[in-house]
């Protein structure tokens, strides 16, 4: 019963917000007296705070069958853009704002999954031997929240210029797996531009 109640506030602040989960509402969700839900937890913040504990495990064996795939950027790339999982992070991040006791479950769940993914990233790096121009963590900062900025886009049908930094970005990670420069990397130097000197007309 306490995993159904996850499962409902999970759904409802996916669904309708975090706003939506009270427990009344959870009650309702599961087709039982609002008793219930006091019954397993103290308070509402505990039910928040077990859904964003259940949310960290299930990251943690994402990001454990990432790291073992062919090719660990990509999938992670592909988990950090997963909808359903912007959306509840989005709200849980909005409800953290809101809730002292819950702030600090979601941070230590944000901060843990950067840290695993930095330290692919890092493994990966020293195996091909590979000196970065730019730190690991700078770089899993930008993939994910690229990721995940395209994701909460999607979900609210904003797709202008996706399929374009999509395909860039797979064009990188694919690069970077076959140990090739990346296009931008290969990309030539521009030359600058030099200013036009005005001439003076010859006076008469």
């Amino acid at each position: 019963m306490r995993a159904e109640l996850i499962d409902a506030a999970e759904q409802l602040i996916r669904e309708e917000g975090y706003p939506s989960v009270t427990a009344r509402t959870l009650a309702d969700k599961v087709g039982l007296k609002r008793q219930i839900v006091h019954y397993y937890f103290k308070s509402m913040d505990e039910v928040f705070i077990a859904v964003v504990l259940r949310a960290a495990e299930r990251m943690r064996e994402s990001v454990a069958e990432a790291a073992a795939s062919d090719e660990p950027l990509r999938a992670l790339q592909q988990l950090n853009r997963d909808p359903y999982g912007a959306i509840l992070s989005m709200e849980l991040h909005a409800l953290a704002n809101r809730r002292p006791a819950v702030r600090e479950q979601v941070a230590k769940a944000a901060e843990e999954f950067r840290d695993l993914q930095t330290q692919i990233l890092t493994k990966i790096l020293e195996r091909q031997g590979v000196e970065p121009a730019m730190r690991p963590v700078v770089a899993i900062v930008l993939l994910s929240s690229l990721a995940q900025v395209l994701a909460l886009e999607s979900a609210i049908d904003i797709r202008r210029g996706h399929a374009e930094t999509l395909e860039y970005v797979d064009e990188c990670l694919r690069a970077f797996a076959q140990g090739q420069p990346t296009p931008l990397e290969a990309a030539p130097p521009q030359r600058k531009r030099r200013k036009a000197t005005a001439t003076a007309a010859p006076q008469s």
